[in-house]
């Protein structure tokens, strides 16, 4: 249910019905899982990644991350998962493709923040 139950007042006392708001609740739920596939895909095959994370022990601007991989679920118009890195991970708190050639993960402890990944430097300058 993507909608609280105030909110889902409010719809229908806008004029909204019933179905109206469950079909914007499946689309938001079937958008996110389209999101969520298509990021997983640009990760597939992928054994080596640069992102633009601030990392203290990295001097690149863009470093370089050996890709372990990146597991996605979607609850309603969230997605959550996982990316795993050569030694360590981070949970994922949301997904967006960028383009064609780059992605965005908000990742959780330790980074907290949004970050930019891509299979090549140059599409994160």
């Amino acid at each position: 249910m993507l909608f609280d139950q105030r909110t889902r007042e409010l719809l229908r006392d806008a004029g909204l019905s019933q179905d109206d708001i469950q079909r914007v609740e499946r689309d938001a739920s079937e958008q996110a899982r389209e999101t969520a596939d298509r990021v997983e895909s640009f990760f597939d095959g992928l054994d080596t990644v640069y992102s633009d994370m601030d990392q203290t022990h990295s001097a690149a601007d863009y470093p370089e991350h050996d890709l372990d991989y990146v597991d996605l679920f979607t609850h309603s118009e969230d997605i959550r998962g996982f990316v795993r890195f050569d030694s360590w991970g981070a949970y994922v708190e949301d997904a967006r493709v960028l383009s064609e050639d780059a992605v965005e993960l908000t990742l959780g402890p330790t980074i907290h923040g949004r970050v930019r990944f891509a299979a090549e430097r140059e599409h994160l300058e």
